[in-house]
């Protein structure tokens, strides 16, 4: 069993000026113009570290540029200490939210110490091309992001507590407003312990942590052991999810067929052209399972699971229970399968965005297959049932900013 703590402070860095020119989403949310947008805003854009670009070798071109602007007293390094970062942010409903957490350095280790649980499969590609940054680098440059379960609320207290004070960097983020604070000393110390009580829940940045520890496993007693994480209470009333729409590229000439297997498991319906989708649908599942396919015809489907449905023998479920409870299980198996039946590689993509997947209906011709989001209990359930969601399950809105505190690898153990 491990005895590093779980959640420790660390003296971070953090840009002298200009933070608003330079601060970026996480790399792996961002397009090719996206990244020539955000590099364009500033020569130190983080972009151009956490994306590194130019022809050769990037990473050693990465590692090199943050060595000058450390040489050029870009960045100032803090004292050890927990960093309180709040985002004020509009949902698309026009719902305006605050999600509050903290960054702190994270216990980087093998998920069988069940202390760090995900619930995404990684891939290798990725997981490679984070290491070798990280290992020319000898930085975290991102920050993965974690849930905590609060269940006596302290850690939102505290979070809360911290928040009040004056912050110490302010910045905007495509439409998101960023407050940071600096909890040093016993105040910092204090936010590390509660946040760490119990196992922490990755939302964000698989690949990230395992490239962490892996780099870890490699250096034992190095000072590697950690990795930089921004934690947030499972309660926290900021905390969104958004659904991962379904779109496939071609909808079928004729739907009927479709619609007879569907009735073996759902209540099929027919939505109104009035009806707002997003509403339509959280209604539709406030008991059961329940998907809208929007059609190029415009004559959306409901489809609602009925109580009897015989999914026992429905292949593609998933392996455990927590995981064949899930709507983008269900609707994966049994509505989106079938729409892709004979569809080339390719035809499936995704987005969270309602009004993105109806311009690919309508004027496109494809198909969408429309879900309610899940909960943040189904990503527990499912990770601690040692088990993985279909991918793009989630989608946490909104991203963490990278570029406002970087993590230093230290020369010896924390």
């Amino acid at each position: 069993m491990s005895t590093l703590s779980l959640v420790a402070p660390f003296a971070g860095e953090r840009y002298r000026a200009d933070l608003a020119a330079r601060v970026a989403p996480p790399y792996d949310v961002i397009s090719p113009s996206e990244r020539e947008g955000y590099a364009g805003r500033d020569p130190r854009n983080i972009v151009h570290l956490i994306l590194p670009a130019g022809s050769g070798d990037r990473y050693a071109h990465a590692a090199r540029l943050l060595a000058s602007w450390r040489a050029e007293a870009t960045f100032a390094r803090d004292p050890a200490a927990v960093y309180v970062m709040a985002q004020r942010f509009t949902l698309p409903s026009g719902e305006r939210r605050t999600r509050l957490g903290c960054f702190a350095a994270i216990a980087a280790e093998p998920f069988a110490a069940g202390r760090v649980r995900p619930h995404e499969r990684t891939h290798a590609a990725p997981k490679a091309d984070r290491l070798a940054l990280l290992e020319a680098t000898t930085t975290n440059l991102e920050s993965i992001f974690l849930l905590a379960p609060d269940p006596d609320r302290r850690l939102a207290q505290a979070l809360a507590r911290t928040a009040r004070g004056v912050p110490a960097g302010r910045t905007t983020l495509d439409g998101v407003d960023i407050r940071l604070w600096v909890a040093p000393g016993e105040a910092g110390a204090e936010l590390a312990r509660l946040a760490g009580r119990g196992p922490l829940y990755i939302a964000d940045g698989h690949h990230r942590y395992e490239t962490a520890a892996a780099y870890a496993a490699r250096r034992p007693g190095s000072g590697a052991e950690r990795v930089l994480g921004f934690v947030v209470a499972a309660d926290d009333p900021g905390l969104v999810i958004l659904p991962t729409h379904r779109i496939v590229a071609r909808a079928p000439a004729d739907p009927q067929p479709l619609i007879e297997r569907w009735r073996t498991w759902f209540d099929v319906g027919r939505v109104a052209p009035c009806a707002d989708r997003g509403e339509h649908l959280a209604l539709l599942g406030r008991t059961r399972t329940a998907c809208i396919v929007a059609l190029p015809s415009g004559a959306d489907l409901s489809l609602v699971l009925k109580p009897d449905a015989p999914l026992a023998g429905v292949t593609g479920l998933g392996r455990t229970d927590a995981v064949r409870v899930l709507d983008v299980a269900r609707a994966d198996a049994l509505v989106v399968g079938p729409l892709l039946a004979g569809a080339p590689a390719g035809a499936l993509s995704y987005t969270p965005d309602l009004a993105t997947a109806f311009d690919a209906v309508r004027q496109r011709g494809a198909a969408a297959v429309l879900l309610n989001p899940p909960g943040v209990a189904q990503v527990f359930a499912v990770a601690d049932a040692g088990d993985v969601m279909p991918p793009k399950s989630t989608y946490f809105m909104p991203k963490v900013p990278s570029g406002l505190v970087l993590r230093p690898l230290p020369e010896r153990p924390e």
